[in-house]
């Protein structure tokens, strides 16, 4: 299969399993952010210094190391990057996404808020 295949460019919600291979590091990176989407992902690795330091480079909402990608905490953020997900939501992150901070300022009493200038 190679990076153009329809399971590769969709988003998959399902049990499915695409493979790709590649020869460097760089070149699966390249492959996992040739998406308009990314949702979750996740990266297999014995060396895990690596993979957590590959994981942060992946354009996803959510990367886990060794871990599979359906994964959800109601103290974590959930939500996607690019075309993926309804930005981060669960605990604080819900507040920050689905509220909005707006000041409203009222003069209550009539003042003289001019001022003569000599």
């Amino acid at each position: 299969m190679t990076n153009n295949s329809t399971i590769a460019k969709e988003e998959i919600f399902g049990q499915a399993l695409s493979a790709i291979s590649f020869d460097t590091e760089e070149e699966a990176l390249e492959l996992a952010n040739d998406t308009e989407f990314g949702l979750s992902s996740a990266v297999f690795t014995t060396d895990l210094e690596k993979g957590i330091s590959f994981a942060r480079k992946v354009e996803s909402g959510m990367t886990h190391v060794n871990e599979q990608t359906v994964k959800d905490e109601e103290t974590m953020p959930f939500g996607g990057e690019k075309a993926s997900g309804l930005e981060h939501y669960n605990d604080e992150w819900a507040l920050e996404e689905f509220t909005t901070v707006k000041w409203i300022s009222v003069q209550k009493k009539k003042e003289n808020i001019f001022f003569e200038m000599d």
